[in-house]
C-alpha cells in the first residue's frame, strides 16, 4: 500500500545525516513505490551530495521525492501518515500539533543512528508515548542483527559494484574523470576521509618512508586542511603533492554516486561517520573507521563494538593488528605510524574478509524494508 511519509532532516555535520535520510527516502520511493517529502534545513550541504538540488528552491522534486526547505519558522501542512525524525530532531512543534489532531495518528518513528553494540537489539522498536498529546513515538535502531532495525542498502547495489571493479577499463575511466593517471598497479591506493585527527601526522609520516609507495586521494574538506598544514603548503583539489613514497592526490568533493565509486576503487578507505561508514563496508574493500568524537569517550565505545563484530572473523595474525590500529586512530594516538606497516602487510587477508563481510551484511535486512513493514503494521 502506497503511504504518505514525511522525513525531516537537520545537517548537523555537513553530510551524515543528510547522506542517511536522502538515501532512505531514494529507496522508499524508487523500491517500495511510497509517496516521500523530505524536509532539509540545509539544501547547500545537500547540493553537495546531490548535484540536482537547487538550494535556492523552497520546494522541488528528485528521482520523485518531494525535497522541501525546512525554515525556522514552519509553514502549515497536512502530517503524513508515517514520520521520520532523522537522529532525533526536534519537529516543529506546530506540526506536532496537527500530528495529534491527525485520525488515526501517524506513526511516529526516531530513527537513531547505527551502532554495532548490543544494547540496540533490546531497544529498537520501543514505544515513547508523548507526555500531554495522543501521540506514540518508537525508536527505531539500524544495526547489524536481524533483532535491529537492519542496514540502509539499495537493491542492485552489490551487482553494480561487482561490474565496475570487475572492468578495468571502467575503473580507468573514473581515475581520468577525476584528473588523474591511473594509480601505479604496485602502488596502495587509499582514500582519506575523516575528522581533524591529531594522529594524521604520524601516519603521514609512515606513509613517506613506506618502501610501498602510497597514493592518498582525499576530497575537498577537513581531511585535505589538515594534510596541507602537515605538509605546510596549500594543497588546491586537482592537484598532486609528492613527500617520499606518498602522493598526495587532492580532489573536488565528490557527490554520493561517485563516492561510491572511489570506495570501490581504492584498496583502503579511512571513512567518518555514519554514512561514509556504511558504504565503506559495502563497498567490499579494507576499511579504517573514525567514529564521530564523543564526550566521555563513548565514540571509543562504539568503535569497540564494531571491531568485536567485525574483526571476529579476521585470522589471528591480521585481526589484532586491524583493531589495533583501528584503535590508535580513533583516540587519536601516535600509535598509528608503528601500526602501518603490520596493517598493510596484512592486506590480502583484509581484502579477502571485506569481501567476504559484504556479502554477510545482507543477512541483517534492509533498513527502508524493515522501517516500511514496521510502520505499516502499526497503520492497520
Amino acid at each position: 500500500m502506497v503511504r504518505t511519509w514525511d522525513i525531516f532532516c537537520s545537517v548537523v555535520d555537513n553530510f551524515g545525516d543528510i547522506g542517511v535520510c536522502w538515501r532512505l527516502a531514494r529507496q522508499l520511493s524508487s523500491e517500495l513505490g511510497q509517496s516521500v517529502r523530505l524536509w532539509v534545513d540545509d539544501l547547500a550541504s545537500f547540493h553537495r551530495l546531490c548535484r540536482a538540488v537547487n538550494p535556492a528552491r523552497t520546494s522541488q522534486f528528485i528521482d520523485a521525492v518531494e525535497v522541501r526547505h525546512w525554515y525556522v519558522t514552519f509553514q502549515q501542512v497536512e502530517p503524513a501518515d508515517i514520520v521520520i525524525e532523522g537522529f532525533g530532531v526536534r519537529l516543529p512543534a506546530a506540526y506536532v500539533e496537527a500530528m495529534a489532531a491527525r485520525l488515526p495518528h501517524p506513526v511516529w518513528i526516531n530513527l537513531e543512528y547505527l551502532s554495532a553494540e548490543s544494547w540496540i537489539d533490546g531497544c529498537h522498536g520501543l514505544p515513547s508515548p508523548h507526555p500531554s498529546l495522543p501521540l506514540v513515538k518508537y525508536f527505531f535502531f539500524p544495526g547489524f542483527t536481524s533483532a535491529s532495525g537492519g542496514l540502509l542498502m539499495e537493491s542492485g547495489l552489490a551487482q553494480a559494484r561487482e561490474t565496475f571493479q570487475s572492468d578495468p577499463a571502467a575503473m580507468a575511466v573514473f581515475w581520468h574523470a577525476l584528473g588523474l593517471a591511473l594509480p601505479d598497479g604496485g602502488a596502495l591506493r587509499v582514500s582519506l576521509f575523516c575528522y581533524d585527527n591529531a594522529a594524521l601526522p604520524a601516519l603521514v609520516e609512515a606513509w613517506c618512508s613506506d618502501p610501498l609507495p602510497v597514493v592518498c586521494i582525499v576530497p575537498e574538506g577537513a581531511a585535505l586542511a589538515q594534510l596541507s598544514r602537515i605538509a605546510n603548503q596549500r594543497i588546491e583539489p586537482g592537484s598532486c603533492l609528492k613527500l617520499g613514497g606518498l602522493t598526495i592526490a587532492a580532489i573536488p568533493f565528490l557527490d554520493m554516486e561517485h563516492y561510491d565509486r572511489l570506495l570501490w576503487a581504492c584498496d583502503l578507505n579511512f571513512v567518518r561517520g555514519e554514512d561514509s561508514f556504511l558504504r565503506a563496508q559495502l563497498a567490499a574493500r579494507p576499511l579504517v573507521w573514525q567514529a564521530y568524537p564523543q564526550e566521555e569517550s563513548a565514540h571509543l565505545r562504539k568503535t569497540s563494538a564494531f571491531l568485536e563484530r567485525y574483526a571476529s572473523a579476521l585470522d589471528s595474525a591480521a585481526g589484532p593488528v586491524f583493531c589495533a590500529f583501528t584503535r590508535a586512530w580513533n583516540r587519536e594516538s601516535t600509535d598509528v605510524g608503528r601500526h602501518w606497516t603490520a596493517l598493510r602487510f596484512h592486506r590480502k587477508s583484509l581484502s579477502a574478509h571485506a569481501r567476504c563481510w559484504a556479502g554477510k551484511l545482507a543477512a541483517s535486512g534492509s533498513l527502508a524494508i524493515k522501517l516500511a513493514e514496521f510502520c505499516e503494521d502499526r497503520l492497520k
